[in-house]
């Protein structure tokens, strides 16, 4: 008698794995357990999607309201980073290492053009009383004051160009656009001054 063999009693064997050593082992030990955490939700990974989302502008008066707070919003990061002190947050002229060891000459020193506000004020309140001496004595003083500003202005460009010339080289030939930065920053009182001072008046430079 002929038997054969049907499908359901052939027993179909698997192929040989040829595993290697690494597999071996890693099969031998503990299996991986993943990450080790939880996979965070989409709020809790993203900061800015907490809190409830606003709904849709009714109308157009509406979306351009929110249009402008947006950038009202921006320009204020903006106006804070630069004056912190981010250079890609400033504008074009005050950008770069040597505009920024510009800055910190001038504000580690104490300069007599930062004077010039409070001295004009007290000038031009003299200026209405009605006394000749007075009038000279005030014509005086606004002489001896431009003479010590333009002093001062002459020996804070002079430390300019040496100190800019010794770390900067290349800037040479931009030097004159480089000191009346300083020069013009040095005018402003200190609290005033934008960007922020970043150094001390103690600070060396």
């Amino acid at each position: 008698m002929n038997f054969r063999r049907t499908s359901k009693d052939v027993a179909v064997e698997p192929a040989p794995v040829d595993m290697t050593k690494a597999d071996q082992r890693q099969s031998s030990g503990s299996r991986s357990v993943g990450k080790g955490r939880p996979t965070p939700k989409r709020r809790d990974a993203d900061p800015r999607a907490r809190g409830p989302v606003a709904p849709p502008p009714s109308n157009r008066r509406e979306a351009y309201r929110r249009i402008k707070q947006q950038k009202a919003d921006t320009r204020t990061v903006v106006r804070e980073s630069a004056r912190a002190g981010d250079d890609s947050a400033m504008p074009s002229r005050d950008r770069g290492p040597v505009r920024r060891l510009v800055r910190d000459i001038v504000d580690t020193r104490r300069s007599v053009a930062s004077a010039f506000l409070p001295f004009a004020v007290v000038f031009l309140a003299g200026y209405f009383v009605q006394d000749s001496r007075v009038q000279q004595y005030l014509v005086l003083m606004w002489t001896l004051f431009f003479l010590l500003v333009v002093a001062d202005s002459v020996s804070l460009g002079l430390r300019i160009r040496k100190l800019v010339k010794a770390r900067f080289p290349a800037e040479a030939a931009k030097m004159r656009g480089v000191i009346f930065y300083g020069i013009q920053r040095s005018t402003m009182i200190r609290r005033w001054r934008f960007p922020k001072p970043a150094v001390s008046m103690k600070s060396t430079v």
